[in-house]
């Protein structure tokens, strides 16, 4: 793979810690949320909150660059990811991802297509298959 940009952050504390990455765009503060048993401080945000966050652009822009090549405009496009974390039955934590696209002005199959496409190219999602259960759901 010819490497076209990379991304390096730092995290300090773990989940009750800091994280920010080299170039100074991004700085923030964690813990841990209550629900996991851990403070839930205000102003915080989580690993989940990060990922959900990154996948929700880059599927976004997965869905821009299928809909150039096919000439179909997106305008108005929203993507809003979910990422759980929890306990896996063999020990250990895992994550399941749930994306949901809304793509107004849209026939639904043809909509559900091109969420189908934009996740087999977007490099999230190519980065979790087989490993995170990823759920897709597509609006109008």
């Amino acid at each position: 793979m010819k490497i076209l940009f990379t991304a390096q952050a730092t995290a300090i504390g773990g989940r009750n810690g800091h994280s920010k990455a080299a170039d100074k765009s991004v700085s923030v503060d964690l813990s841990i949320p209550k629900e996991m048993g851990g403070p839930g401080k205000p102003g915080t945000t989580t690993p989940e909150h990060l990922f959900a966050t990154g996948y929700a652009a880059c599927f976004g822009s997965a869905l821009d660059y299928v809909a150039r090549n096919k000439k179909i405009d997106v305008a108005g496009a929203s993507i809003t990811a979910k990422v759980g974390i929890g306990q896996r039955d063999g020990g250990g934590f895992g994550l399941a991802v749930a994306l949901e696209t809304y793509l107004p002005s849209h026939a639904q199959a043809a909509a559900e297509a091109l969420v189908a496409e934009a996740h087999t190219i977007c490099p999230y999602s190519n980065a979790i298959r087989g490993n995170v259960e990823v759920t897709l759901t597509t609006r109008v």
